[in-house]
């Protein structure tokens, strides 16, 4: 594994999505590695790359391609497969609510992946998140803290209230997802959030330093 920059305030991180960058495989494939090191070289904290309809073959080739593009520079997060995570030495894996508990997760990646490896967990409510916490993850997701065609399946929009609530109730970092948009984005840090997670706000970016460079300042 590469050494791991350390973590900072607010944790930047973009979720993958190649399907909605273009209709062809092929084409969608090029156009995210390119948009990886875009964000890596803008300063972006995490990477999850959240591209569930690939195999583990497909997605371990997918991750090693990234990783040349990238290096070092920032965390690169598998979605839900630790063991694609362990074998391509990424950062840690980001687990869903309905995923293997934490800490047994934790319990294999000490065994597989070293120090420093990384357990996240998406959450949709605040006993999710508590439950999280217990169970050893490194950080929550939560959302959707506004409205986005992404994460329609899980609900209306759970607002920043609770998100607050989240925020003030857990030791472990909080980000916020789901609608973030750089207007919004220092609402979410207001109430607590110790970053943002977002697919559309990275990958459909003109200019990705410049978002970047907008979320840190403000």
């Amino acid at each position: 594994m590469c050494p791991l920059p350390p973590i900072r305030k607010p944790v930047l991180c973009y979720v993958t999505d190649r399907r909605g960058l273009a209709a062809s495989p092929d084409s969608a494939e090029k156009l995210l590695l390119k948009k990886m090191e875009e964000a890596a070289r803008a300063g972006v904290d995490w990477i999850q790359l959240r591209e569930k309809d690939l195999s583990a073959r497909e997605l371990a080739a997918l991750t090693e391609r990234a990783w040349s593009r990238i290096g070092g520079s920032c965390r690169l997060l598998i979605n839900d497969r630790l063991d694609v995570a362990c074998a391509v030495n990424a950062a840690g894996v980001h687990l869903g609510e309905k995923s293997l508990p934490p800490e047994e997760v934790k319990c294999l990646a000490r065994e597989r992946c070293g120090n420093g490896f990384l357990v996240g967990v998406s959450v949709h409510s605040l006993e999710a998140a508590q439950q999280a916490e217990k169970s050893g993850a490194d950080y929550v997701i939560f959302g959707p803290v506004f409205a986005t065609p992404s994460k329609a399946e899980f609900g209306k929009p759970q607002g920043l209230e609770k998100l607050k609530q989240i925020c003030a109730q857990v030791k472990i970092p909080a980000l916020a997802i789901g609608g973030i948009t750089l207007e919004n984005g220092r609402d979410c840090m207001v109430a607590g959030a110790s970053g943002i997670a977002a697919i559309r706000l990275f990958q459909e970016a003109d200019n990705l330093g410049e978002v970047v460079k907008r979320l840190r300042r403000d």
